[in-house]
């Protein structure tokens, strides 16, 4: 039996080692009673405590934590009852106060959030209420802070999860969406043909004053061509009279010219007298040409013999043609 006794002595030792040393998690505080009060807070690490006179009375986490609270009823200011969802996000920033301040901690948070929508909401009507949630958090999150603080407790955020109308208030408000949606697509419809009939119309309108620009600009080219027509046809014309009558001066100038050779000619051969009357003669028939009604006859020539008879002759025919 000496065995036994060692083995307690080792035994009691490790109960108070276990009882003496306390690792507190990371995120997590210990809080310490000695003798029943309170004596100091644990934080994340290793720890040492006196076995038998200290005591750890409360374990709690510091993360931001979540509680999503059950579906509540609440009445508006007119009269509508809804029931409202509510999720609450919140850490324990004193783990002294939190473990003293009050007494279940959770459930105190659940009804301080029940009557503080309540009286948000009750200010508030339906439609405000439907409209309204980031008002309604933000109230819901400062009015939490303040009551909180005294618990050790930090409210960082407010949620309205649900709000859940009335069936008959949720038909109402179904039948007045479809309502406004026909009247938003009647409009829309209605812009739209007003839309199109304002273009169709600005595309006549554009089509009419390009259709007479076009029969303008078709009218001044037309102008312009006739124009340009008459011009070149009477340019043709004068170029044309131009070059007859400098044909008709060069024949004159030619015919001249054989004259004048024809008679050069006659002067160097010396024509006798004879030939010059004959000559003269055959010119006068010439002349005449069985046309002429009236003929003088030079008086150089007027002694040739048998010439009144050649003048009856010529004259003859225009003589019968007059009777």
């Amino acid at each position: 039996m000496w065995f036994i006794l060692p083995v307690i002595i080792v035994a009691a030792v490790i109960a108070l080692l276990c009882l003496t040393v306390r690792i507190v998690p990371q995120a997590n505080t210990y809080v310490v009673e000695r003798l029943g009060r309170y004596h100091k807070t644990l934080q994340a690490g290793f720890h040492l405590i006196l076995p038998l006179v200290d005591r750890v009375s409360r374990k709690i986490v510091i993360m931001e934590q979540v509680a999503d609270f059950a579906p509540q009823p609440v009445i508006t200011k007119d009269n509508v009852t809804m029931r409202i969802d509510t999720v609450l996000y919140y850490r324990v920033i004193d783990p002294k106060l939190y473990a003293y301040g009050v007494d279940n901690p959770l459930a105190a948070l659940e009804l301080l959030t029940s009557t503080t929508v309540r009286n948000i909401i009750g200010e508030l009507e339906l439609d405000e209420t439907l409209t309204s949630r980031e008002l309604i958090n933000n109230s819901m999150r400062t009015s939490l802070e303040k009551a909180t603080e005294a618990w050790g407790i930090q409210t960082t955020r407010v949620e309205l999860k649900n709000i859940t109308p009335p069936a008959a208030i949720q038909d109402a408000m179904e039948k007045q969406m479809k309502a406004e949606r026909e009247r938003r697509e009647a409009i829309l419809i209605a812009e739209g043909e007003k839309q199109a009939a304002i273009l169709v119309a600005e595309g006549k309108k554009q089509s009419a004053i390009l259709n007479a620009e076009g029969e303008k600009e078709a009218e001044i080219l037309r102008a312009e061509a006739a124009k340009q027509s008459a011009i070149l046809r009477a340019e043709a014309a004068g170029e044309a009279a131009v070059r007859e009558a400098e044909g008709h001066g060069k024949a004159i100038v030619l015919l001249q010219e054989a004259n004048a050779e024809g008679i050069d000619a006659l002067n160097q051969k010396r024509p006798s007298a004879e030939v010059l009357q004959l000559k003269s003669l055959e010119a006068f028939a010439k002349a005449a040409d069985g046309k002429a009604t009236k003929i003088i006859i030079p008086s150089e020539i007027q002694s040739l013999a048998g010439l009144l008879t050649t003048v009856k002759e010529l004259g003859a025919p225009d003589t019968a043609a007059q009777q």
